[in-house]
């Protein structure tokens, strides 16, 4: 087995043809001109001149080697009670149906097409239909914003739109189609064509001449073929979340992502074709592209897509079901998730009903896992925990441990070490680069490797602003933190995060992570908040674990006294709230901003992703209090 040392100083010493030998997994209907072109878009491009086709690589091949009776979707749905096994050729034989259905209707190679589905395998359908027959989707998470939706539809500018009549949440079926029928309303751009798939707990009004039944269509096309594209054509592009304003949509192509994510699932996760992979993300996010779709396909994996969440479904025991049903062998998940499961399940006393000897590891993304929760999963489970970083902008992981090089033993904290591809770096405010175990601003050496977005949807000067022009020759990640004595990189927060506190510079990362380690927290969060004196001032807000009576006042005077004891005075932490619950997006992210700007007493401005209003009138009780 080829050591990470040996891989990494491999890439260094020849980054080019690195690439090109693990382009060699991916089918190509035309080899590329040139490995990478820096001449090419903001700042170059991968595999120019290449040719080939995602859905061939996710389906096609797969079935024409034989392997099309093998499992390639299992949808675990406890939402809607029901589950469904597709193969590979289940899944291509939809698909291509789906494609011709699309194509009918006038959908071509660089038309783009919005989706704007729940967690059903439809949605992967969608997204394997346009890869097709190259038009290019946008994934826009499902339930979102009918304001939010018609920004992305006047952006991205579809010729048509698939959707559902709804999405199910605990205790309560979200009707869709009100909101697409609205966000095409307002937008000034109209689709032709919406497609939308009638759930059997609620039906949608359809429009004449604009709605179709999307499983009537699909049982009376033809099957379309692959259509070849560039390896630099755009395959989707995927709106961030908490945008105001116009959106800003990140772009990924089709070779470079393909490469990336192929050699990503046995490099990282150690998984080979046949392998069951669960991501208990969503297809809105860039996880669920990347890692329920295109990456377990690519590598032919049986892909989990899960409808559900973490707890009360029925219970926190959910995920580990899941796992001992289906036999997986690698889960990603984010923090959230497990810090939610051992709110309600500390001890994890319902994983001990179920069998997970085929679990190899658990993976974290999303934020940094504070490492009281990775340590406590590690025990429990008996298993690596792994934290990696990564970013939508990126497409797959900056930093990971990686499985098939041999694990090592995980740093709890940390995001591991950098990908073959990434040359991280922690930067000062003039662009120099740190010695190893000081924090900074953590960029990326140009140029990206492939798989990154090579551009921002319509704008390659926005792009350039957005990354590029702070650290001449580097990528800014917005992230701080440090690359410490092994080259494990160590993610702090954002760095708008960072406070200053009478002159100095504070991560509030590192007060979350003193926290997190008292016995009564299951998660926290910590914000700066405007003070006359100071500048600003440290303020977090805890939530309690499961079963904690202890008196708030108590619990609240041993943080302020453990924070003070790890960082001394200078931290200037004196207020510890316990709420109920934090307010986050769907992507399971504290909206920490959101927060910041109710403690300096102005409107919240949540992002249309918001899981619950209702956490945010928790921190405005918990304020009121204060004050």
């Amino acid at each position: 087995m080829t050591s990470y040392t040996d891989a990494y100083a491999d890439w260094r010493q020849r980054p080019e043809a690195w690439w090109e030998e693990a382009a060699a997994g991916i089918d190509w209907s035309r080899r590329w001109d040139r490995a990478f072109d820096p001449d090419m878009g903001a700042f170059g491009q991968w595999f120019a001149g290449g040719e080939l086709n995602m859905c061939h690589n996710a389906l096609d091949r797969h079935v024409a080697a034989g392997r099309g009776a093998q499992p390639a979707l299992i949808w675990d749905s406890p939402a809607a009670s029901s589950k469904r096994t597709l193969t590979y050729a289940d899944l291509q034989d939809a698909t291509a149906r789906l494609a011709g259905a699309l194509a009918a209707r006038g959908v071509g190679r660089g038309d783009r097409v919005v989706i704007y589905m729940p967690m059903v395998p439809e949605a992967v359908m969608a997204m394997l239909a346009c890869a097709r027959i190259g038009a290019i989707h946008s994934v826009v998470f499902g339930g979102f914003a009918a304001p939010e939706l018609a920004k992305r539809i006047e952006d991205a500018a579809p010729v048509a739109v698939i959707s559902a009549s709804c999405g199910i949440e605990p205790g309560r079926v979200v009707a869709y189609k009100p909101l697409l029928d609205e966000a095409i309303r307002l937008s000034a751009h109209k689709p032709a064509t919406c497609f939308i798939l009638q759930r059997p707990m609620l039906a949608a009004e359809m429009v004449a001449g604009r709605d179709i039944d999307l499983l009537d269509a699909m049982a009376t096309s033809a099957p379309h073929a692959c259509v070849s594209v560039a390896a630099t054509d755009p395959l989707y592009i995927l709106y961030t979340s908490g945008t105001t304003g116009k959106p800003k949509g990140v772009v990924r192509d089709c070779g470079g992502y393909a490469v990336a994510l192929m050699h990503s699932m046995a490099m990282i996760y150690g998984v080979q074709a046949g392998d069951v992979y669960w991501c208990a993300s969503d297809v809105g996010w860039v996880v669920g592209h990347s890692y329920i779709v295109y990456g377990p396909l690519l590598a032919g994996c049986t892909t989990v897509m899960f409808e559900g969440k973490p707890v009360g479904m029925p219970d926190a025991g959910a995920f580990w079901r899941v796992c001992a049903e289906h036999r997986v062998r690698v889960l990603f998940t984010a923090p959230t998730a497990l810090r939610a499961i051992r709110q309600r399940d500390p001890e994890l006393a319902l994983m001990a009903q179920y069998d997970l000897s085929a679990l190899d590891a658990l993976y974290l993304a999303g934020e940094r896992c504070d490492p009281p929760t990775a340590i406590w999963a590690a025990a429990h489970l008996g298993k690596p925990v792994v934290d990696h970083w990564w970013q939508t902008e990126t497409g797959w992981p900056i930093t990971a441990g990686f499985r098939g090089y041999g694990l090592e033993p995980p740093k709890p904290g940390s995001g591991g070490r950098a990908c073959p591809g990434y040359d991280v770096q922690a930067l000062d405010d003039a662009g120099v680069a740190l010695p190893r175990g000081q924090s900074g601003n953590l960029c990326i050496r140009l140029p990206m490797p492939p798989g990154c977005a090579p551009t921002l949807w319509g704008s390659d000067a926005l792009y350039r602003q957005a990354y590029l022009v702070d650290f001449p020759g580097w990528y800014r990640t917005g992230d701080a933190g440090e690359v410490d004595a092994d080259g494990d990189v160590w993610i702090m927060g954002r760095t708008d995060d960072l406070i200053n506190v009478a002159g100095h510079r504070l991560s509030t990362g590192q007060m979350e992570e003193i926290l997190s380690g008292h016995p009564d927290v299951a998660e926290c969060a910590v914000i700066g908040a405007a003070d006359a004196l100071k500048g600003q001032a440290p303020l977090g807000f805890v939530v309690l674990k499961a079963g904690v009576e202890r008196p708030h006042a108590d619990i609240a005077a041993e943080l302020v006294a453990r924070v003070r004891t790890t960082l001394g005075p200078v931290a200037a932490f004196r207020t510890a709230l316990v709420v109920p619950r934090l307010p986050k997006t769907r992507s399971g992210k504290i909206l920490r901003a959101s927060i910041r700007r109710l403690a300096d007493g102005q409107d919240a401005n949540p992002p249309p992703t918001i899981e619950d209003l209702g956490a945010l009138e928790d921190v405005l009780l918990a304020l009121g209090g204060l004050r």
